[in-house]
């Protein structure tokens, strides 16, 4: 009982630690979240909306649902692609998940 005693006793006297040593091990948490999660996330959607910029007519896509086809046509929100001879699907632009270019 006496050594819990002294303890708290001898533990009343310390200084409290520093605001900014408190706050470090904080801040590095934050920038590796930042590099490790964040960024290569934001990077990711840049790349893809790159790629849905550059749709065109005759490329080869890969739906969000599975379907393969040609673009047909390209209009500023949704595009229509070719699954089968005459047969033409309207999808939105964002449903697009891969394309290949056509050969020039």
């Amino acid at each position: 009982m006496n050594d819990l005693l002294s303890q708290l006793i001898t533990q009343q006297g310390a200084p409290p630690p520093s605001c900014a040593s408190q706050m470090f091990p904080l801040a590095i948490m934050i920038l590796i979240f930042y590099f490790l999660l964040i960024r290569p996330q934001q990077k990711q959607e840049k790349e893809r909306q790159e790629m849905l910029s550059r749709l065109k007519k005759g490329d080869t896509v890969i739906t969000s649902g599975g379907m393969i086809g040609t673009i047909a046509s390209v209009q500023d929100t949704e595009i229509h692609i070719e699954i089968a001879d005459k047969i033409k699907v309207r999808i939105a632009r964002e449903d697009v998940d891969i394309y290949s270019t056509s050969p020039s």
